[in-house]
């Protein structure tokens, strides 16, 4: 992309901590990512792969260590860095006595996307999602599989150059799964960072791999 500084469109992390009191669940993590690369997160329950993805959001300051998101010093810059990250986590981060349509567009007058460019394009979200019949039922209503479905259309709708994604297929089934790709893939500039308990489903679309192990420590992949 001319005139923008690679770092605008990288990662790097070295000797990232976090400490929860006296518990360790990173220790010394360190990576770097390029634009359009993917990163794939291993480990077993309780390595610090959440934690990993939301020290990367901004939702968590780290311990110690040194962070670069997107041209972003972390955490003295986190304010700069919210508005450009898409964050999937294990809630879907969606208001159940709303519908669909509407905790979309309450995300998308967060972000500060115009109106009509809005309604543009949670329209094209929820056709890709398979939620047109849907999108205006109350999110209470709605099954576990299309919440995880409105929460990816809620993760992608502000077009962030960076999704952090943990555990992206929970819930869905086959068909979910494959319209899910088509809004959280791999793309050009888009950098991604994918926590998986399933390695074979993502690692194609890896470029790299990271594997914790109990403790938040970085293993061999």
């Amino acid at each position: 992309m001319p005139g923008i500084d690679p770092s605008e469109l990288a990662i790097s992390v070295t000797d990232l901590r976090r400490d929860y009191g006296e518990r360790r669940a990173l220790d010394g993590v360190g990576f770097t990512l390029s634009a359009g690369e993917t990163l794939l997160v291993l480990g077993p329950n309780g390595a610090g792969k959440t934690t990993l993805l939301r020290v990367l959001s901004t939702l968590l300051r780290p311990t110690a260590g040194r962070l670069r998101v997107l041209g972003c010093e972390l955490p003295r810059e986190a304010w700069r860095l919210r508005g450009r990250v898409g964050y999937l986590g294990h809630e879907p981060l969606l208001y159940r006595d709303l519908s669909g349509r509407e905790n979309l567009r309450f995300h998308a007058n967060l972000h500060g996307i115009a109106p009509e460019r809005a309604e543009r394009r949670i329209g094209e979200l929820l056709a890709a999602a398979g939620m047109e019949r849907r999108a205006d039922s109350h999110v209470g209503e709605l099954s576990a599989g299309m919440r995880q479905r409105l929460a990816i259309c809620r993760c992608v709708l502000h077009e962030p150059p960076l999704l952090l994604l943990d555990e992206p297929d929970s819930h869905l089934d086959a068909e979910g799964r494959e319209l899910a790709r088509r809004l959280i893939g791999p793309e050009r500039d888009r950098i991604r960072v994918i926590v998986s308990h399933d390695p074979e489903r993502f690692a194609p679309e890896a470029q790299q791999v990271l594997r914790l192990e109990s403790g938040g420590k970085a293993v061999a992949a």
